[in-house]
């Protein structure tokens, strides 16, 4: 059967695609359905046909699975960020050790390897410190909030119950300042306008950071905006205005001018500060990225003899946490500023056993090896796109007794283990950590140890 736009058909959805839409297969047929569950019996309209799948929509849930649940707060306003809030947490849990354990079978040819259970959270809600709000205008109205999936279609909303509510407050008086002073919304599809975005940052003691990012030089009526802020909100301790004149997606420019406060935020994970400027990465869930580290960690099995090389270190904030159980730590990475930030941070924690150097991992951790800086111990968290060939190959040079690999995509994470195994190497355990609740993203922490 040829399936066309426009064509209606029922069927049960019997998984989730990497980007959390539903599955259903029809005459042998995928069709991704955005907002479906696992279990769903659904009427489902195609809307759009690709090479090797369709795109559906929701017409009516004619039985609803058994893992829906109800929420006691409205999901209307979410976008496309949470696919899966109205599925049961405990079977994201299990959805998510599923994926890493087929990813290590399909991509990895691995089928014995131990698979841990996913470790979730108590409360995964209001989790996110970093969040990055679109602004917009809607049928002459100004809108505030995330997209809808696959689009530039800004969904309004009063607050998320991703952030802290702090959050919901700041966004409600940033609101307020736009109406008053009329503030023009930039316009994406005519690139047209001054406020693109709104940045908050919060640290664990929710003190925040605002940035006001704009397509234009000037950021107006910045002092009013000030005054109604902190008047109301004496959390708010540094405020940003940052320019983007891209018409390209990143979300930030590269022109940060503080015009409020602090310079930085200082936050913590575990027992380690780290300074946040605006550009910093930091993992937005400090809760669950203490689980990820003390994890990361365990499977080091560190003494105090060990070299161990960080590759993709970012601020550093393993190299620091792993720095007091090893002898020496040389952290890489490409950032400049990440760099800068790490040093700082190295030296607020009184850490002096870490080297921190720039540059492309692929180049860099080579060229150390040729002088001579040799480790017995590696770890690496690369980008969604796993680690370059001769990250890979340099690693089998160093030949180190043990080898960590932290990953946010367990696919490209099981193309590079398969190559260590295939080099020599074994894999021990591997143990998913659920970073992004509602979502169908999931951090990994592989063990691999030489044969």
């Amino acid at each position: 059967m040829e399936f066309k736009v426009g064509d209606i058909l029922i069927g049960d959805i019997i998984d989730f695609t990497h980007e959390g839409d539903g599955v259903l297969k029809s005459e042998n047929f995928t069709i991704f359905v955005p907002r479906a569950l696992i279990g769903d019996k659904m009427q489902v309209k195609i809307e759009e046909i690709k090479k090797n799948f369709a795109i559906g929509s929701i017409i009516k849930i004619i039985e609803p699975s058994k893992d829906r649940v109800i929420n006691d707060f409205n999901i209307q306003n979410f976008g496309g960020g949470v696919p899966l809030i109205e599925y049961e947490y405990s079977k994201q849990l299990l959805w998510k050790r599923e994926k890493v354990e087929n990813d290590l079978k399909k991509i990895g040819g691995l089928h014995n390897v131990i698979v841990k259970d996913t470790l979730g959270m108590n409360n995964p809600y209001r989790y996110r410190n970093h969040v990055q709000i679109p602004v917009g205008i809607k049928d002459g109205k100004v809108v505030l909030g995330f997209y809808e999936k696959s689009t530039y279609d800004i969904v309004d909303m009063e607050g998320s119950i991703l952030q802290p509510t702090i959050g919901d407050k700041i966004i409600k008086i940033i609101r307020q300042w736009i109406d008053k002073f009329k503030i023009e919304p930039y316009n994406k599809r005519t690139n047209k306008g001054v406020l693109r975005h709104i940045g908050l940052r919060f640290n664990k003691d929710n003190k925040v950071m605002v940035i006001l990012v704009t397509a234009t030089d000037n950021l107006p009526k910045k002092q009013e905006l000030i005054s109604m802020l902190t008047a109301e909100i004496e959390e708010v301790i540094s405020i940003y205005h940052n320019i983007n004149k891209l018409q390209s997606s990143p979300t930030y420019g590269r022109k940060y001018i503080k015009i409020y406060g602090e310079d930085s935020l200082v936050d913590s994970i575990g027992d380690f500060k780290f300074n946040i400027s605006p550009n910093s990465f930091f993992q937005v869930n400090r809760t669950q990225a203490e689980v990820l580290y003390n994890k990361a960690i365990e499977y080091l099995d560190l003494n105090k003899d060990d070299i161990v090389f960080d590759l993709y270190c970012g601020i550093g904030t393993i190299s620091l946490y792993i720095a007091d159980k090893a002898k020496k730590v040389y952290g890489v990475e490409i950032v400049k500023e990440a760099i800068e930030d790490a040093k700082e941070n190295a030296l607020l924690n009184n850490i002096n056993n870490v080297d921190f150097i720039v540059g492309k991992a692929e180049e860099v951790f080579p060229k150390l090896l040729k002088k001579g800086i040799r480790g017995n111990k590696v770890v690496v968290d690369p980008p969604r796109k796993g680690c370059e060939k001769e990250v890979l190959e340099a690693i089998v040079d160093l030949n180190p007794e043990r080898i960590v690999y932290v990953s946010c995509n367990s696919a490209t994470m099981a193309r590079d283990v398969k190559y260590l195994v295939e080099q020599g190497y074994k894999v021990e355990e591997v143990q998913p950590v659920d970073m992004f609740p509602h979502t169908a993203n999931c951090e990994v922490v592989c063990k691999l140890e030489r044969k």
